[in-house]
């Protein structure tokens, strides 16, 4: 399920074997009156005058957005040294991909229709703190007209690592870090075979669901 950000617990003992892989995946079966579904959705920002993306500091910046969304909205905010880089509120959370692309993280809920609520009061709260910024967010799956030179690195340590480390294995790891966007959806399962088949169903409908929403 999504959840808010978490420290890594460094104590856990480490995964040595494809059987203690599964035996760690088979932990995180629930009960079936238990089971949730979440939602990630990632977006793009950008001003609406010039259509550049989002700087990360600015007056009209990723930062301000999270402050606003801080300040008017009651998201406590995620720090990394002096920098905001993300915000909780109850079980959900905002974060930052490597280019600025804005996540919410869902609270787990029952169905669909209360995903689809806490989205649009999502959207709801971005467009109330970045349209008087003159800033807003598109949601598509890849940037449409900024270049890999023309997109900001957030602030968060690990996505220095993340850059260097994707220019050694491939072409595109630095493209899908910084030029991508998605929803994502998160689903409880009962045992290993469940997750199987419920993962099995979700990649035979990644094809329908492109076709639906590809513009």
């Amino acid at each position: 399920m999504t959840t808010p950000t978490r420290d890594i617990d460094e104590s856990a003992p480490r995964i040595r074997d494809k059987r203690e892989l599964v035996e760690r995946l088979e932990g995180g079966s629930k009960a079936k009156a238990d089971w949730r579904i979440g939602t990630e959705h990632e977006k793009f920002g950008f001003h609406t005058k010039t259509l550049e993306p989002l700087q990360y500091e600015g007056e009209a910046s990723i930062r301000k957005l999270l402050e606003g969304m801080s300040t008017e909205f009651g998201w406590t905010p995620i720090m990394e040294g002096a920098n905001i880089i993300g915000g909780k509120k109850d079980m959900a959370s905002l974060s930052l991909e490597p280019g600025g692309q804005f996540e919410l993280s869902g609270a787990p809920v029952e169905t669909i229709h209360q995903t689809c609520a806490e989205i649009t009061q999502h959207l709801k709260e971005t467009k109330a703190i970045a349209g008087p910024m003159g800033a807003d967010f598109l949601g598509l799956g890849f940037s449409p007209i900024w270049s890999l030179e023309d997109t900001p690195m957030m602030p968060k340590g690990r996505y220095g690592i993340m850059k260097a480390y994707m220019a050694k294995v491939g072409r595109l790891g630095r493209q899908m870090m910084f030029r991508s966007c998605t929803v994502q959806t998160n689903l409880d399962f009962g045992s290993e075979a469940d997750m199987v088949k419920k993962l099995r169903v979700s990649l035979a409908l990644q094809p329908i669901a492109t076709a639906l929403f590809a513009n």
